[in-house]
C-alpha cells in the first residue's frame, strides 16, 4: 500500500543548506528526500512511489533482470529487492520465470499490467523530469557528472568498510560506531 502524505512540507531553501554549511552525504539525504516527496507526489496517481516507478524503468530497460541485477541497479540488499519483487507481484505487476541457466536464480518482467501501470506513470514522471532538467540548464551534465561522481566516493567507502568488516552489507553496520562532526556543519 502506498502512503499517503497529509501536509507538504516547506523545504529549507538552496541558501539556508549553503549557510548552514551541511557536508555532501547529508547534502544528497537532503536531495534524495526532496527528490522522493516530489516523485511520490505525482506518481501517486499512478498508484506507484518513486522508488516503484524506478524499479518499473529499470525492468522496461532491462527485460528479464535477475534479482542480484536489480539488486545492484538499487545499490540494496537482496532483502529489500524481495520485499519490492514479492509486493509487486502480489499486485500482479511482477511475474518470475526460472532462469535458463541458472537453477537457483530466476528472472522478473513486468506483467501487461505492470507495464500499463509504467506507463501511466512515465506521462506523469516525463514532464516534470523536462522540468527539472530544463531548470538546471547548462548545468545538467555537470550535475550528472557530480552525482556520478559522489556515488563512486560513497561506493568506494563501502567497500573499504565492507572489505575491513566493518559493514555488514546485507544489514547495514556491523556495530554502531560514534563519528564526531568534524567540519562544524551539520552532519
Amino acid at each position: 500500500m502506498m502512503r499517503v502524505r497529509s501536509t507538504s512540507v516547506k523545504p529549507l531553501s538552496a541558501a539556508e543548506v549553503r549557510d548552514a554549511n551541511v557536508d555532501p552525504l547529508f547534502l544528497v539525504w537532503i536531495v534524495m528526500r526532496s527528490t522522493e516527496d516530489l516523485l511520490d507526489s505525482v506518481l501517486a496517481p499512478a498508484g506507484l512511489t518513486g522508488d516503484e516507478f524506478a524499479i518499473y524503468s529499470v525492468l522496461v530497460a532491462s527485460p528479464g533482470i535477475t534479482p542480484g541485477e536489480l539488486s545492484r541497479w538499487m545499490a540494496a540488499p537482496a532483502t529489500s529487492v524481495s520485499s519490492y519483487v514479492k509486493r509487486l507481484e502480489a499486485r500482479g505487476h511482477l511475474d518470475r520465470q526460472p532462469h535458463p541457466s541458472d537453477r537457483r536464480s530466476y528472472r522478473i518482467r513486468l506483467t501487461a499490467a505492470g507495464r500499463r501501470a509504467y506507463h501511466a506513470g512515465s506521462e506523469l514522471f516525463g514532464p516534470v523530469r523536462d522540468r527539472v532538467i530544463r531548470s538546471l540548464g547548462d548545468r545538467d551534465n555537470a550535475v550528472r557528472e557530480s552525482l556520478l561522481a559522489m556515488r563512486s566516493a560513497v561506493d568506494s567507502v563501502r567497500g573499504e568498510l565492507e572489505v575491513r568488516g566493518e559493514l555488514d552489507i546485507a544489514g547495514g553496520a556491523a556495530e554502531p560506531v560514534a563519528v564526531p562532526a568534524e567540519s562544524g556543519g551539520v552532519t
